[in-house]
């Protein structure tokens, strides 16, 4: 074989790394950002299968097949996250077995309407055990070049394995069985980086890396809300015209949208997480996303409700639920991070989580998204200090 042949099956075999945790300037590539985008197609996914069975009625089916594929998909994205935080080596190889897991990603994302709706669930498995093979093999390099670190990498590579294999076995099971097995193995899922990280004596993610990657794909989860929300909006404006009624939906949605946007990034808990907090900080985080993800689906389903007279209740529900789910996600996690639930930024969001499930019960849908927008908005405006977000630059001239 000839030298540069030689050079060329290196490059291609590549190798893995362990990424230093206090690297400086550490910040997420064109590739994790490349590999988000295929998340807004689950998600959106996700969201619109909500939003259909939640118009036609099946409360109890739509939310329970909303909340499975969620975690799937943002299980997904917390492997791949973790993942690279401490082994993104940037080669051909990682570059490939990622491409892998995002083939799995718009596997899934194909098979969620069957999922939700019918209870098919064989594309989104097919989908997921997609997205396990690229992880599993990526784990499999670290163990092959990293010998510091194999005993964690096999861990984690075989607990996947078997677990992937349960979740194809699953499948032959009756139907009566599918939800009690599913949580069973979503918790053996959620334990599996518990017990693999046991196998090195300190983390290897690096911690500003994660709380950027956290805050793109709550930008993510964000934008897909808005657009299950216009989505609905245009249809109901298209079928009976623009009402009082839609736009105070619309312009709900927009204010609801952008004071959540400012509660989760002007808040303490949208921190670095550290080797403390890390597990709790990070699981924590699917009760904001899946929340922002149903709001998006609840404003479709509440501008849908407005132009033909649907189940008011549901509607009113579907935004005021999510809204309040996303209120008490912040407040988790802002207390994972230390702060009190004393706290001024913290009791408030708690009472308004509460204040909004009562309002979701009692009033119309228009006035329920009012009602929502203006909440988060005051809650949202309460963490400006001094006239000023805790985040803007000081000025030593304007304070002069």
């Amino acid at each position: 074989m000839s030298a540069r042949a030689s050079v060329d099956v290196r490059r291609l075999r590549g190798r893995a790394v362990v990424r230093a945790p206090d690297e400086e300037h550490r910040a997420s590539t064109p590739l994790e950002l490349f590999f988000d985008l295929t998340f807004v197609v689950a998600v959106g996914r996700a969201a619109a299968a909500l939003d259909h069975e939640l118009l036609a009625g099946h409360v109890r089916d739509g939310l329970t097949g909303f909340g499975l594929m969620f975690f799937a998909v943002w299980w997904a994205w917390m492997n791949f996250t973790w993942f690279a935080s401490a082994h993104d080596s940037d080669d051909v190889p990682h570059r490939l077995l990622t491409l892998v897991q995002m083939a799995g990603v718009l596997v899934l994302s194909a098979g969620v309407t069957a999922a939700v709706e019918d209870q098919n669930l064989l594309v989104v498995t097919i989908g997921y055990g997609i997205m396990r093979l690229g992880l599993v093999a990526s784990w499999l390099r670290v163990a092959r070049d990293q010998p510091a670190v194999r005993q964690r990498a096999l861990r984690f590579a075989g607990a996947i394995t078997a677990l992937q294999l349960l979740w194809f076995a699953r499948l032959a099971l009756p139907d009566n069985t599918q939800l009690w097995t599913f949580a069973i193995l979503a918790l053996a899922e959620v334990s599996v980086p518990v017990w693999a990280e046991r196998a090195v004596a300190a983390p290897l993610y690096h911690p500003e890396h994660i709380e950027e990657r956290y805050g793109l794909f709550t930008l993510i989860v964000l934008g897909e809300s808005l657009l299950s929300a216009a989505a609905g909006f245009q249809t109901a404006v298209d079928d009976t015209g623009l009402s009082a009624e839609l736009l105070a939906v619309g312009l709900g949605g927009l204010v609801m949208a952008f004071s959540a946007w400012w509660l989760y990034f002007d808040h303490p808990g949208h921190l670095a997480p550290t080797p403390a907090q890390a597990f709790r900080w990070g699981y924590a985080h699917v009760m904001v996303f899946a929340a922002l993800a149903a709001m998006g689906a609840g404003l479709g389903v509440a501008a849908e409700t407005v132009a033909h007279d649907g189940d008011v209740r549901v509607a009113s529900m579907a935004v005021a639920v999510p809204a309040a789910g996303f209120l008490a996600g912040v407040a988790v996690v802002m207390t994972i991070t230390g702060t009190s639930l004393r706290d001024r930024r913290v009791s408030p969001k708690l009472s308004g989580a509460a204040l909004l499930v009562i309002v979701g019960l009692v009033l119309p849908v228009a006035v329920t998204v009012l009602a929502c927008a203006a909440v988060l908005a005051l809650l949202a405006t309460g963490m400006v200090l001094d006239g000023r977000s805790p985040h803007a630059p000081q000025s030593d001239a304007l304070s002069a």
